[in-house]
């Protein structure tokens, strides 16, 4: 199993960070069934303020570039990121990939 980490800064707006939130409590069934097809086996958005973090564990075949280029094609994806980025402060056209920017791992106690 593979894990990613990604952030996001939602809008500067406290009902569109509260709207997002609702959205988030009633995700489409559709877009939890396409992150399935793509490798992705369990997805978390973690919330402060407007800062968002989402942590991915997926398959050990998941390649980020291939399989969310992917998950952007399957249906009711594209309406689902225009329908959320609608609350996140980009633009309603960017994909997920250009939303969400990468974080790196700094430390893991497993590994000391």
């Amino acid at each position: 199993m593979k894990r990613y980490c990604r952030t996001l800064t939602l809008a500067d707006d406290p009902q569109l960070v509260d709207a997002y939130l609702e959205a988030h409590r009633h995700v489409w069934p559709e877009v939890v069934e396409g992150q399935r097809r793509v490798g992705i086996l369990r997805m978390q958005l973690w919330h402060r303020d407007r800062s968002l973090t989402m942590i991915m564990d997926t398959t050990d075949a998941f390649d980020p570039d291939r399989d969310l280029a992917r998950l952007a094609l399957l249906p009711r994806q594209a309406e689902w990121e225009a329908h959320v980025a609608r609350f996140q402060g980009c633009d309603t056209r960017a994909s997920s990939a250009q939303k969400w920017a990468p974080m790196e791992l700094i430390f893991d106690s497993v590994e000391k």
